[in-house]
C-alpha cells in the first residue's frame, strides 16, 4: 500500500505541474498521450485503494450534484473597491493620499516611503476566495456574498483548471481571485448548448452558481488571481511583494503589473489598458490603481465600504440592452442573404449603436431573439456589435421568418445549410457590385480610382454583369456616368488596361474564393507557380501547404470544380490578362530560415507590415514563443510573449536590434 501511496503523490505532483505548464503558463513540455497515461495510471491506483486526496487532478472532472449551496464565512472580509469614472476623481484620490504621506511624515518619527502603486487590469467575472491550510491544500472556495459571507463554490472551483489545488506553503492563507470565461470557452459552450450563454460574465457567474458540478466544468473557466487577504505566514511590506508570492506559487497572474507614481502616469496606464480590451480574449471593466506599501495601507485603513488605499477607474461600458425593432437582410458578394438586426438607439462604449449582427436563423433561434425583445448588444473595438442574447421579453413580440425571395432581385432563395442564398449571380446588384470592387481592390487587381460608386454606375448604366465586360468598357462609355470627364475617365480606362499584367496571387485573391484570403493566394501561387496547376490542384497538395486545412482546400476545389467559373477564368485569359508569378531572390541574411515572434507596438511597422518585412527576409512568423522561436521582437508595451522569451532564454530584440542585425 505504501508504494502505491508514494506512485500516487509522485502522479498527482507530475500531473499537476503538467497542467500549470500547460493551462497557466501556455507552454507544455510533455504530449498529449504522455499525460494521459499517467492520468489513467492515477485514476486506477485511486480506484484500487479507494483513496482520493483533495489535491488530485481527478477530483476536477466534477461529476457530482450538489443538494444545495451552504454558507461560508471569510476569516477576513472581501472588501469592494470605490470607483472613478474620470481622471478629476483619480486626481482628487491622488491627492489625498499624497497630503496623508506628507501629514503623517511630519508628525511622526517613522516615515513612509513616497507613493507608489501598482496597476491591474479590473476583471469582469466573479470573485472567489480560495482557502489554503497549512500544508498548501485547497480546503474552500467561496465568493464575495456580502463580503463577510459568501457561497461554498470548492467543487465548482476545482474545476477551474488553471487554479492550483496544492501550493507550497506551510500557512493558512486566503487568496482573492476572479473566476472568468474566455471567448474561446463562450464560444465552444454555445455552439453545443440549447440554451446558449448571453456573456461572458454570466456565464463565469452562472457555471459557479450551478449546482451541478459537471456542468461547471463545461464551461471550462479561467480565473485570475490578484490580492492576498488573509495571512498567517510572513507578512508582506509591499503590494509587488505579495504579487510575486502569488507567481511563484503558481497561481494564474495576469501579467500586466506596472508601477507609477504621478497623476500623469496614472493617466497613461490607464488609457493603455483601456486600448488593450477589445484584443482581449476576455472581459475587463477597468483598471484597479492600489498602493504598493503595506504600512501606508494599515494608516490610511477604510471607509464603511472601501479601502481608502486602492480605488477602480471604470471603463465605458460595453455591453447594453436596447429593442430590436426590425430585422434588415443584406445581400454579400458570394450571394449569402445576412440578417441585421435595427436597434432602438443606444450609447455604448463612447458610440451611438443602431445596428448589429444576427449572423444567422440558426443563431436566431438558439438566441430566442424575436421582434421586439429587449436583447444585450455588446460591442468590441471597431466591429459591427453582435446581439448576446434576451435581456427581457416585450409586450408585444413577433418571430423573426427569413424572406421567401432576394430582397434586392426577387430571386427565389435556395437554403444550405444554416445559411440563405441568392443564386442569381448575373443581375444581383449587390453581389455584382461587391465582387466587381473586390477584384478591382488594391489587393486584388489594383485598378486604380475604382470604388462601390463606380461599380454601381456600372451595373445600372453600363450593363455590366460580369467581370470580363469591365475589360471591354469604352471611354465614350465612361464619359455619360455622373461625375466623369475626359482625364478622369482616361485613367480608369488605363487602369483597366494595365491591370491585365498582375501577380498570380492577386488574380487568385481577386477571385473571391471562399476562406481564401491575400495570405492564403500568396501559399498557393507559391506552392503551384502557375494558375493551370493551381486549377487542376488535388486535395493531397492543397492539404500538404503549411496554415492549409481541410476547409480551405475544399473551398478551392470546389471552387475551380465550377464549369461557368473555369469559363469565365479563360474570357479574362482571352482578352489578355496574364497572371505571372515571380519567384522571390531572397539573398542571404541572419534572419533567413529564422522564427520570429512580435510583441508590443513597433514605430516603424504595423504588425501586418513587420510581418511582410520579416517573411520578405525569408523568416517564419509566429503567434507563440516556444524553444523553437530564434527571436523575439518586442516595441512597447509587450504582454506575456515577452516574459516567456525570458522564461525560455529566447533572444530579445529591438527594432533598432533587428536594423543593425540586418545591416551588420
Amino acid at each position: 500500500m505504501d508504494n502505491k501511496l508514494k506512485r500516487m503523490e509522485q502522479l498527482i505532483e507530475e500531473l499537476n505541474r503538467y497542467a500549470y505548464e500547460y493551462y497557466a503558463k501556455d507552454n507544455p513540455t510533455v504530449s498529449d498521450k504522455e499525460y494521459d497515461a499517467k492520468y489513467d495510471e492515477l485514476s486506477a491506483i485511486e480506484k484500487e485503494t479507494g483513496i482520493v486526496y483533495p489535491y488530485s487532478p481527478t477530483v476536477r472532472v466534477g461529476d457530482v450534484v450538489l443538494p444545495e449551496f451552504k454558507k461560508y464565512t471569510h476569516t477576513a472580509r472581501l472588501w469592494s473597491l470605490d470607483k472613478a469614472q474620470s481622471i478629476g476623481e483619480l486626481q482628487d484620490w491622488h491627492n489625498r493620499n499624497i497630503k496623508f504621506i506628507n501629514s503623517y511624515n511630519e508628525l511622526h518619527e517613522e516615515k513612509l516611503p513616497s507613493i507608489k502603486y501598482i496597476i491591474t487590469k479590473k476583471f469582469d467575472g466573479l470573485t472567489v476566495n480560495c482557502t489554503y491550510d497549512e500544508h498548501g491544500i485547497l480546503v474552500k472556495a467561496a465568493t464575495r456574498g456580502t463580503g463577510f459571507v459568501g457561497e461554498d463554490v470548492t467543487q465548482q472551483v476545482k474545476t477551474i483548471k488553471t487554479i492550483p489545488l496544492k501550493i507550497k506553503n506551510n500557512a493558512i492563507i486566503e487568496v482573492h481571485g476572479e473566476a472568468i470565461m474566455t471567448k474561446e470557452a463562450f464560444d465552444k459552450y454555445n455552439s453545443s448548448s440549447v440554451v446558449p450563454l448571453k456573456n461572458l460574465r454570466n456565464g463565469a457567474a452562472g457555471a459557479l452558481r450551478n449546482l451541478n458540478v459537471k456542468e461547471t466544468a463545461r464551461r471550462n473557466l479561467s480565473a485570475f488571481f490578484y490580492d492576498v487577504g488573509y495571512n498567517e505566514g510572513e507578512q508582506f511590506k509591499t503590494y509587488r511583494e505579495m504579487l510575486d508570492f502569488l507567481i511563484e506559487k503558481n497561481f494564474p497572474m495576469d501579467d500586466y503589473i506596472r508601477e507609477c507614481s504621478t497623476i500623469e502616469e496614472i493617466e497613461k496606464e490607464v488609457e493603455i489598458i483601456n486600448n488593450l480590451r477589445g484584443d482581449l480574449n476576455y472581459d475587463i471593466d477597468g483598471a484597479v490603481i492600489a498602493i504598493d506599501d503595506i504600512r501606508t495601507r494599515e494608516l490610511l485603513g477604510y471607509t464603511v465600504k472601501f479601502p481608502k488605499w486602492a480605488i477602480a477607474f471604470k471603463f465605458e461600458a460595453e455591453e447594453a440592452t436596447t429593442k430590436l425593432l426590425s430585422v434588415e437582410w443584406n445581400v454579400g458578394r458570394s450571394g449569402r442573404v445576412t440578417p441585421t438586426a435595427m436597434l432602438e438607439p443606444v450609447e455604448l462604449a463612447g458610440a451611438t449603436v443602431r445596428r448589429a449582427t444576427l449572423n444567422n436563423m440558426d443563431d436566431i433561434q438558439r438566441k430566442g431573439v424575436r421582434l421586439g425583445s429587449k436583447v444585450f448588444v455588446r460591442r468590441s473595438n471597431d466591429v459591427i456589435p453582435e446581439i448576446m442574447g434576451v435581456a427581457s421579453e416585450g409586450d408585444e413580440e413577433q418571430d423573426i421568418n427569413p424572406p421567401e425571395v432576394c430582397p434586392y432581385c426577387g430571386s427565389e432563395l435556395v437554403q444550405d445549410g444554416v445559411h440563405y442564398f441568392c443564386e442569381n449571380t448575373l443581375s444581383c446588384k449587390p453581389q455584382m457590385v461587391k465582387s466587381i470592387v473586390h477584384f478591382a481592390s488594391r489587393e486584388a487587381m489594383n485598378i486604380e480610382g475604382f470604388n462601390e460608386k463606380t461599380a454601381e454606375q456600372l451595373f445600372e448604366k453600363l450593363d455590366i454583369k460580369s467581370i470580363t465586360d469591365l475589360y471591354n468598357i469604352k471611354k465614350e462609355q465612361l464619359l455619360t456616368l455622373d461625375k466623369f470627364a475626359d482625364k478622369k475617365a482616361e485613367k480608369l480606362i488605363k487602369a483597366i488596361e494595365k491591370s491585365k499584367n498582375c501577380e498570380l496571387s492577386a488574380f487568385i485573391y481577386s477571385l473571391g474564393i471562399p476562406n481564401v484570403g491575400k495570405k492564403t493566394a500568396k501559399d498557393i501561387a507559391k506552392e503551384f507557380k502557375s494558375l493551370e496547376k493551381i486549377i487542376n490542384s488535388t486535395y493531397e497538395e492543397l492539404i500538404s501547404i503549411q496554415d492549409i486545412g481541410e476547409i480551405v482546400a475544399k473551398s478551392v476545389l470546389e471552387f475551380f470544380n465550377e464549369d461557368k467559373i473555369i469559363k469565365n477564368i479563360y474570357e479574362l485569359l482571352d482578352i489578355g490578362v496574364k497572371p505571372y508569378y515571380e519567384e522571390e531572390e531572397i539573398l542571404d541574411n541572419p534572419f533567413l530560415n529564422k522564427t520570429i515572434v512580435v510583441t508590443g507596438s513597433l514605430e516603424n511597422f504595423s504588425r501586418s507590415e513587420i510581418k511582410e518585412k520579416i517573411e520578405s527576409l525569408g523568416a517564419k512568423v509566429s503567434g507563440s514563443v516556444s524553444k523553437k522561436t530564434d527571436y523575439v521582437l518586442t516595441g512597447k508595451n509587450p504582454g506575456s510573449k515577452y516574459d516567456k522569451a525570458i522564461d525560455l532564454g529566447v533572444k530579445i530584440i529591438t527594432e533598432e536590434n533587428f536594423y543593425k542585425i540586418l545591416n551588420d
